[in-house]
C-alpha cells in the first residue's frame, strides 16, 4: 500500500481549481480533483450529487478519523461568470507581481485549498485525535437548491454532523484578520401584484387605480421600523426592489400594479413572521391583490463560545490582529449548515470576489493556511 500523499502547498492547489473552468452549474473537473487529492490523504470521500437525474449538481463529503471532536471545512468549487475585459486570463491562474489571479481564487477556491493544505500539514506532522471532514459543493453561486442544504441534511441521517463547522467564504474586507462571521441576516423577497379596474383618467370613478392602492401598502411597510438591532445584528432592513406598470399610456388607468422588496432582517424575526405581516398589510390596502413570499435564509448566529475563540486565537496568532466577530453581509451556505450544528466563517480577502481580474495576494494563502491549522490544534484534534 503507497504512503499517502500530502499537498501542503495551498498555491499550486488554488491554481488547479481555477483552470478547472466550473462556472456555475459547470463543475469541468473541479470536484474530482479535490476528491483525488483527498483520497491521496487518506480520506475517504462520498459522492452526493443531487437534483435532476440528466444534469445532478456534484457534491462530495470527506472524511478522515473517527470520534470527538470533529471538525468540517465546508466550500464551494462553483463560481460565477468571468465577465468581458480581464487583464489576465480568468481561468489561467496567473501570478504577477505578489498577486494570483483568476475567477474564483477569492470566493473560494483559494478558501478550499488552504484548508487541504492546512489539513495535509496537520496529518503530516501529528497522529489525528479526532475526525476532520470536508463538505464541498458545486451549488453555491447558483440557485443552492441541490447543493450543502441537502448534503449537511444527508450527514444529519447519517449521524455524520460535526462538532463543529468553518465555512471558507472571503469575510475579510480589505486585510487578512479583520472579520470572522458568526451569524448571517435572513433574507427574504416579495413580489406584490395589486389588481384594479382599468379605465380613462378623465373618469376615474369608472375605474380602480391599482397604483394609489400598491403606493398606500407601500408606504406603511416602508414606514414600520422593524427594530433597532439586537447585540450582535444591525437593524433589520426592508428596500423596494422595484415598482412596475408596464403603462405606455399617459390617459389610461391600468388593470394592475407591481413591485418588489425583499428584506434582511436580524434575529428579533422569522420569515414566517414578516410573511404573514406583509400579507396582512396588502391585503387591507388592495383586497384583490396577490403576494408571492420566497424566504433564501432564516437569520443564525453562533454565539461566541471556546471553538469561535480558537479561531479568534489563530487568526491573532497569524495575522497579529483580533478579528471582528460580525454578522454583516449577504447570505451563505452557513444559512444550511447552522440549521444542525455551530458554523462560522473566515477566508480570504473578499475586495475582488465577483470582480473583474478577481485576485489575491499570494502571501495570504499561506497565511490563511497557518490560520486554519493553528486553529486545527487548538480545537483539539
Amino acid at each position: 500500500m503507497s504512503s499517502p500523499s500530502f499537498p501542503t502547498d495551498p498555491v499550486a492547489l488554488a491554481q488547479d481549481l481555477i483552470r478547472c473552468q466550473s462556472v456555475t452549474p459547470a463543475d469541468d473537473g473541479a470536484q474530482a480533483l479535490l476528491a483525488s487529492v483527498l483520497e491521496k490523504m487518506g480520506f475517504e470521500v462520498t459522492h452526493l450529487p443531487f437534483g435532476p437525474e440528466d444534469a445532478p449538481t456534484p457534491n462530495f463529503y470527506a472524511r478522515i478519523g473517527t470520534g470527538s471532536p470533529s471538525l468540517c471545512f465546508a466550500g464551494h468549487t462553483d463560481v460565477v461568470p468571468p465577465g468581458e475585459g480581464w487583464a489576465h486570463d480568468p481561468f489561467s491562474a496567473e501570478i504577477h507581481d505578489g498577486r494570483l489571479y483568476g475567477r474564483g481564487i477569492a470566493d473560494m477556491k483559494g478558501g478550499v485549498a488552504c484548508s487541504v493544505a492546512a489539513i495535509a500539514r496537520f496529518l503530516e506532522s501529528r497522529p489525528l485525535k479526532g475526525t476532520i471532514s470536508l463538505l464541498i459543493t458545486g451549488d453555491e453561486e447558483g440557485p443552492a437548491h441541490f447543493g450543502t442544504k441537502p448534503v449537511i441534511e444527508w450527514l444529519a441521517a447519517h449521524g455524520e454532523v460535526p462538532d463543529f463547522c468553518l465555512l471558507g467564504e472571503p469575510t475579510n474586507p480589505a486585510a487578512l484578520g479583520d472579520t470572522i462571521k458568526i451569524g448571517r441576516r435572513g433574507s427574504m423577497n416579495a413580489e406584490i401584484t395589486v389588481r384594479g379596474v382599468q379605465g380613462h383618467v378623465a373618469y376615474p370613478h369608472l375605474a380602480d387605480n391599482p397604483i394609489h392602492r400598491l403606493l398606500a401598502a407601500l408606504t406603511e411597510l416602508t414606514g414600520r421600523c422593524l427594530d433597532e438591532g439586537t447585540e450582535w445584528f444591525s437593524p433589520s432592513s426592508l428596500q423596494v426592489t422595484s415598482v412596475d406598470v408596464g403603462n405606455p399610456a399617459t390617459n389610461v388607468i391600468p388593470a394592475d400594479a407591481r413591485a418588489r422588496l425583499n428584506i434582511r432582517f436580524n434575529d428579533s424575526h422569522t420569515g414566517a413572521g414578516l410573511a404573514d405581516w406583509i400579507r396582512d398589510v396588502v391585503s387591507r390596502h388592495a383586497p384583490d391583490s396577490d403576494v408571492k413570499i420566497a424566504i433564501s435564509g432564516e437569520a443564525f448566529l453562533t454565539q461566541p463560545g471556546p471553538a469561535v475563540n480558537c479561531l479568534e486565537q489563530a487568526v491573532q496568532d497569524v495575522t497579529g490582529r483580533r478579528p471582528k466577530l460580525d454578522t454583516g453581509g449577504g447570505t451563505s451556505d452557513a444559512r444550511f449548515i447552522s440549521q444542525h450544528c455551530a458554523v462560522a466563517e473566515f477566508g480570504l480577502v473578499g475586495a475582488t470576489m465577483h470582480k473583474r481580474d478577481e485576485h489575491v495576494d499570494v502571501s495570504t494563502l499561506e497565511d490563511l493556511t497557518r490560520i486554519y491549522l493553528t486553529f486545527m490544534e487548538r480545537f483539539g484534534l
